[in-house]
């Protein structure tokens, strides 16, 4: 699984400053600025210090909230907990103890700027976020990556929520987009008595690693013909003048220190980027967007063919430098997740050298791999059978949806809904009227918080808090190449 789109890194990827834990005193420790947090929660910091295993990194401050980034000890193994641990950074977005709580991971870094995901906003609650293990800092040293897979991951955060919920002692919803939503979808299925419920969104279901036609179904058939004919073109383009724009590509690397030892070289990482660009540009755009790819790409300059694919697939994305923030993602994609491949009817098989390329070629060759085809089997077959106060939200125009979780007879409670013309920031506010309100009102309910009224009547359903522009941050979860 790749990524398109190098600029403008998720949020769930952005790294903040960090301060060192020793340097947190109790004179530096900011009460809530707004009488919104309940009253009596002013010792929250002293209560979570008091975790075996929990350090203060600082303390931000935010009017309602309390704000503080941690660190959490963690086993490497949890199997073994004697074998070793490690440093797992969370962040806790506290409201107040007497509300409910959404526990968040996008499945990458975690970032360290106060935010607000939308289940957060619906029911009014508290945020618990947790960086993916193996993402650095969290990852331990030295770096065993046969403890990096799913289960183990899903043991982190059931070892987080167990240490939390004393202190937020009310319902717990798990929630993540993307390579976040299925995190919270494995959580569930190894820890089904954890959450009070699961909002995933646009969360991929590679069941069958080797069977990926639906991505073919929808590359011929998403958007519009003309649409799909200017993207077609530009990435033909950018092959039949692999050569002039090759020699482009190596003095952008030169100017910016980038080398291609992981992929294997530079010609390898060019292809892989123009391969990305249809795939990208669905993931990241909106169909009024095609009016900013060239229309006659055959006599498009070179420089404009080259600006078109570095805009959305990122010329950076399978450097070096590129790819080592990824490599827990695209070790898991190669062990356990899954990866697509896709077909290009409209370039001539000449012009194509690699074609998708598979997550080995993306992980150092140091770090040995093998895939396990039964892992996704079994989550996708728990869900079918077993989901109970289960989400899922999907985008009409997301390549990613083409997989998806489906339900069973045996699912209860639980959804999959689809937003008209989204992509992969495809959420419940972009459901159209009768599923934004059913989905808004069972996540209340699952939160327990929703009133009489919704109860009675969906249609009724808000979110409880308002909406905060720095908080509710509404953009696409992004990170640089074909990444979910």
């Amino acid at each position: 699984m790749r990524k398109a789109l190098r600029w403008l890194l998720a949020l769930a990827v952005f790294i903040g400053t960090m301060s060192t834990a020793g340097a947190a005193t109790a004179a530096a420790r900011p009460e809530a600025t707004n009488t919104t947090a309940s009253s009596g929660d002013t010792d929250i910091l002293d209560r979570l210090l008091a975790i075996r295993g929990m350090s203060l990194i600082e303390e931000k401050p935010y009017p309602g909230y309390r704000y503080f980034v941690l660190n959490y000890t963690q086993p490497v193994d949890h199997r073994h907990p004697s074998k070793g641990t490690f440093q797992q950074r969370i962040t806790v977005l506290h409201k107040g103890v007497d509300r409910p709580t959404v526990f968040y991971t996008g499945g990458y870094n975690v970032s360290t700027t106060p935010s607000r995901r939308e289940p957060t906003q619906i029911v009014d609650g508290n945020q618990v976020s947790m960086e993916y293990r193996f993402f650095t800092p969290s990852r331990p040293a030295p770096a065993d990556w046969s403890k990096l897979d799913i289960w183990q991951a899903a043991s982190d955060q059931h070892r987080i929520f167990q240490a939390l919920k004393p202190l937020y002692p009310h319902n717990w919803i798990a929630t993540g987009g993307s390579k976040g939503g299925m995190t919270a979808t494995y959580y569930e299925r190894f820890y089904p008595r954890d959450m009070d419920g699961v909002v995933a969104y646009v969360a991929p279901n590679d069941v069958v690693n080797n069977e990926d036609s639906a991505y073919d179904r929808f590359f011929a058939t998403v958007g519009t013909k003309d649409c799909r004919d200017r993207l077609g073109a530009v990435q033909r383009e950018a092959l039949v003048r692999r050569e002039p724009l090759e020699k482009k590509y190596a003095q952008y690397a030169a100017d910016n220190g980038y080398t291609f030892t992981t992929i294997g070289s530079l010609d390898k990482a060019y292809e892989a980027v123009v391969l990305d660009y249809v795939w990208g540009f669905w993931q990241y755009s909106l169909l009024k967007d095609c009016d900013t790819v060239p229309a006659d790409a055959k006599n498009a300059t070179d420089q404009q063919i080259w600006d078109s694919v570095d805009t959305i697939s990122g010329f950076s994305a399978y450097t070096d430098q590129g790819l080592e923030t990824y490599t827990p993602y695209y070790y898991q994609a190669g062990t356990q997740l899954g990866a697509p491949t896709i077909h290009f009817p409209h370039i001539e098989k000449k012009l194509i050298r690699y074609g998708y390329q598979p997550p080995r070629n993306f992980v150092p060759r140091s770090i040995p791999m093998r895939f396990q085809p039964n892992a996704m089997r079994d989550v996708d077959s728990w869900v079918r059978h077993h989901a109970h106060h289960m989400l899922f939200v999907y985008g009409q125009n997301d390549p990613w949806g083409s997989e998806r979780f489906r339900l069973g007879h045996g699912a209860r409670d639980s959804y999959v809904f689809t937003a008209p013309g989204m992509n992969h920031g495809a959420n419940v506010a972009g459901l159209v009227a009768d599923q934004k309100a059913l989905a808004t009102a069972r996540i209340l309910s699952w939160a327990g918080v929703a009133s009489p009224a919704v109860a009675s009547d969906p249609s009724a359903a808000k979110p409880l808090a308002r909406y905060d522009a720095k908080l509710d941050v509404r953009d696409v979860e992004r990170e640089p190449a074909l990444r979910p």
